[in-house]
């Protein structure tokens, strides 16, 4: 610096100096630090080349992976490169200060720095960091060890983003209970809470992931649809109702507990034309929830037509339609399904073909496959992929095929031998949208039913989990819970998880113990003693039997000598031995009675006299009133009448 410059400075401090004696105190506070700019400029640059360096030679050996095919996106900077950086600048700008402190006077030196100071730990960091980064070749600083233990973690992982069968969940597995015959329908809601499952066995088994403990029971158990095998079960895309699909021609909706919400109405079958009546006539195949309306659901019957219903319209369809072949003719629809955005219907018929109708033009079809699969096989599903241009079907052909909806002439690929005896056997898509899945059935203790993966590009399979001695008829991959749901035709539900890759679901009711039974249950019930049942209440025993005689022979009830039996009509209220009831007495005394009432005149004036003279029940009550009885005089042509033969008298 300049030495007048500093000579002014001291003469300004002395000045300061004065007028503080003068003042009464000792100064005016601390005195501003001074900073070499140059030096500061000259480290900035030196930094700013650094890092230009420093890419410069990334780019290259980006540029040299991409020509050996080994990764075509730049890889992004660990986090301990990142934190290596941060550390340096902070230890250039403590060097930077350090300087510039020293370059100042004594005063600046031992003034206080502003903020509190640095940690003990990043200090530690820093110098740690220092010394992990060696200075390499043209002015560059290399990476540690760590660094490249991370890029290889990186690798690894970009291998398993790269392979899908290495996210298939399946290292764990759980087994619900439902019954002992076959699983027929599964259900899980949008947020994976609760599993619903259904049978042949007509129940409907509600599971809650959250309440269950290890002992694995279901916590509502009902019979929705009576003696009907359920064949489909759905949530909304709400969760706050299920769809109820049965042998019954009748859908219901429940809501999350098991109540009945709505059941439709079923139709006239005696109506030729299906699309007059107001709901179906014949049982139902499958039913399924509209993607992006929540009251909206679809059903395919044996009536030979799919209908949409409306949940606050029971009592009429939505709209109805109505499956044909080349020929005209009604066929029946097994499987039916929306299309992701849930503008096109797809419904997989008994003639082997996959008809698909745009949702607001129920007349003629949109798509229309001939034959997909061998006619006369029950098309069991058809599910469309998340990007909603490929179609997988799966039939009774024992194959699994797959479609572009957009050149639905031929399959885009085609799996063969895959066994299958239900005419409700799944297939899904992975999460990722990468693999297919699908079961395979087995005859009764005839070897192991499969649940197989297939890789959706090259359509080669790639994986498959063996399900012991049953078949797998239903198979659900959650995309929340990335858990696999399996119904098996032995009545078992498996739920298969892997405890890193999958979330909630069975993790939760696997961790909690078996809750133990109730100490009140397990235990007799108390005895319960009355006072009077206590020794101070009770009397004394007798030890002999005189003074009881004694206290029987005072009694008169005890010493009544028995009556003798009563013969003849009875006395004292007695009846004879004869008949001990009302309706014995009366046979003997009046049905047996011997006087002649041959002549009922005669039986009624034998009282007429005492009646008479004694009026006690009539007469008196008409004393007043009754006016007195004129009889008709005989005369002689009564006399003359009555001597005339029976034929010549009068008929009246």
């Amino acid at each position: 610096m300049d030495p007048n410059k500093v000579d002014e400075a001291s003469d300004d401090m002395s000045g300061d100096g004065e007028i503080a004696s003068v003042m009464g105190f000792s100064g005016f506070g601390k005195k501003a630090r001074t900073f070499d700019l140059d030096s500061i400029f000259e480290s900035t640059r030196r930094t700013a080349i650094e890092r230009t360096q420093r890419v410069l030679e990334e780019r290259q050996k980006v540029e040299e992976m991409e020509e050996k095919g080994e990764s075509s996106k730049s890889v992004k900077p660990s986090a301990h490169t990142q934190r290596d950086k941060l550390a340096a600048a902070a230890s250039r700008r403590k060097q930077e200060s350090d300087s510039s402190s020293d370059s100042g006077s004594d005063s600046d030196s031992d003034s206080e720095l502003i903020g509190p100071p640095l940690p003990p730990q990043y200090k530690a960091e820093e110098n740690d960091d220092e010394r992990s980064r060696v200075p390499g070749p043209s002015g560059s600083t290399a990476q540690s060890d760590d660094d490249d233990d991370d890029d290889d973690d990186d690798e690894e992982g970009q291998d398993d983003d790269d392979n899908p069968v290495k996210k298939i969940p399946d290292s764990h597995e759980i087994t619900l209970q439902h019954g002992t015959r076959t699983v027929s329908a599964l259900a899980l809601d949008p947020s994976g809470a609760r599993l619903v499952t259904g049978g042949y066995d007509y129940d409907v088994r509600f599971w809650d992931f959250a309440g269950m403990d290890q002992a694995l029971q279901a916590f509502r158990s009902l019979q929705p649809c009576e003696c009907h095998q359920i064949k489909s079960l759905q949530y909304s895309n709400t969760g706050d109702v299920i769809l109820v699909v049965s042998g019954n021609a009748q859908a219901k909706v429940l809501d999350r507990d098991g109540f009945n919400v709505m059941e439709c109405v079923k139709g006239d079958q005696y109506i030729v034309d299906m699309a007059k009546t107001k709901g179906h006539t014949a049982m139902l195949n499958n039913g399924c929830w509209h993607p992006k309306i929540k009251e909206e659901f679809m059903t395919c019957s044996n009536d030979g037509t799919v209908r949409t219903w409306d949940v606050s319209s029971e009592k009429k369809h939505k709209s109805v339609f109505k499956p044909r072949t080349f020929q005209g003719k009604k066929v029946i629809p097994t499987s039916c399904t929306y299309s992701r955005d849930g503008k096109l219907i797809a419904a997989g018929c008994q003639d082997g073909t996959i008809q698909i109708w745009d949702r607001n033009l129920s007349v003629h079809t949109k798509f229309h496959c001939k034959q997909a699969h061998i006619p006369g096989s029950d098309t069991s599903c058809i599910a469309f992929s998340y990007d909603g241009v490929t179609l997988a079907s799966r039939g009774g052909d024992d194959t699994l095929k797959v479609w572009d909806i957009r050149n639905f002439k031929k399959p885009v690929n085609v799996a063969t031998g895959l066994t299958n005896y239900f005419s409700m056997t799944d297939c899904c898509f992975s999460p990722d949208d990468k693999l297919l899945v699908t079961g395979t059935s087995v005859k009764k203790d005839e070897g192991n039913g499969k649940l197989v993966f297939y890789e959706r590009a090259s359509f080669q399979k790639v994986y498959e989990i063996e399900v012991p001695k049953t078949s797998v008829v239903r198979c659900l991959w959650h995309p929340k819970l990335n858990q696999i749901m399996v119904g098996t035709s032995s009545g078992l539900a498996k739920v298969y998880y892997d405890p890193v890759k999958s979330h909630r679901g069975a993790k939760l009711c696997v961790v909690k113990s078996q809750r133990k039974e109730r100490q009140a249950e397990t235990l007799t019930q108390d005895y319960i003693i009355t006072p009077h049942a206590l020794p101070m209440f009770r009397e004394a025993r007798q030890r002999s039997t005189r003074k009881q005689l004694e206290k029987d022979r005072l009694d008169p009830k005890k010493s009544h000598k028995p009556e003798p039996p009563v013969s003849g009509p009875g006395r004292g209220g007695r009846v004879a031995a004869h008949g001990g009831t009302l309706s014995s007495f009366i046979v003997k005394n009046i049905a047996l009675d011997k006087t002649d009432d041959s002549n009922p005149r005669q039986a009624i004036l034998r009282h007429a006299q005492e009646a008479s003279d004694n009026p006690y029940w009539v007469a008196p009550a008409y004393t007043l009133t009754q006016p007195e009885p004129m009889f008709a005089e005989e005369s002689e042509e009564d006399e003359e009448a009555e001597k005339e033969p029976e034929w010549k008298k009068r008929k009246i």
